[in-house]
């Protein structure tokens, strides 16, 4: 391999270890952001046994790896004629990934904690009313304006998700490109 071959090499090896790196601020390990960084740099689909040679990992946990990747939609599957494999490619839109994971990661949030108060806030609505004590009537009654201000964020939260999904959030913060 030439000398500048080389040098582009580990530039991508040293890209490759940010990507996963920052990956990890996200909740992805380390080993699920190197096979996306893989992925990125490659310019053609790669098999599970490609990648797997390249983030030197074993062949179970690139496939949970892309499994992962995939339900984020930062990979997807794809077919490639003539081969029987599974080829992969990465998405390599930054933004696209960055707006789907939030609003993804949001809806979850939201999903979650409107669990949390459609299970809780009957019975803490019923002991307000009902108090036995002073004691609790006070907790029941500040527990539901904590709700009640949950519920004023996760309507804030989805009004964002929807934003990120629509693209409308650029109307607020556009993009600028400041290309050489």
């Amino acid at each position: 391999m030439g000398e500048q071959l080389e040098s582009l090499q580990e530039s991508q090896d040293v890209l490759v270890s940010a990507i996963a790196q920052s990956m990890v601020i996200y909740g992805v390990t380390p080993s699920v952001g190197r096979i996306y960084g893989v992925l990125y740099f490659s310019d053609e689909p790669l098999t599970l046994d490609d990648i797997k040679d390249q983030v030197a990992m074993s062949k179970g946990s690139v496939s949970n790896g892309i499994r992962e990747l995939m339900d984020t939609e930062m990979v997807t599957k794809v077919w490639k004629k003539g081969e029987r494999k599974d080829h992969f490619i990465a998405e390599k839109d930054f933004l696209k990934n960055f707006l789907d994971f939030f609003a993804k990661m949001i809806r979850l949030e939201r999903s979650l904690l409107t669990k949390a108060i459609d299970q809780t806030e009957p019975t803490i609505k019923e002991i307000a009313n009902n108090p036995e004590s002073n004691q609790a009537e006070d907790i029941a009654k500040r527990d539901l304006e904590l709700i009640s201000e949950a519920k004023d964020y996760l309507n804030w939260i989805m009004q964002l998700a929807n934003c990120l999904e629509s693209r409308d959030i650029f109307k607020h913060l556009p993009i600028n490109s400041e290309k050489e």
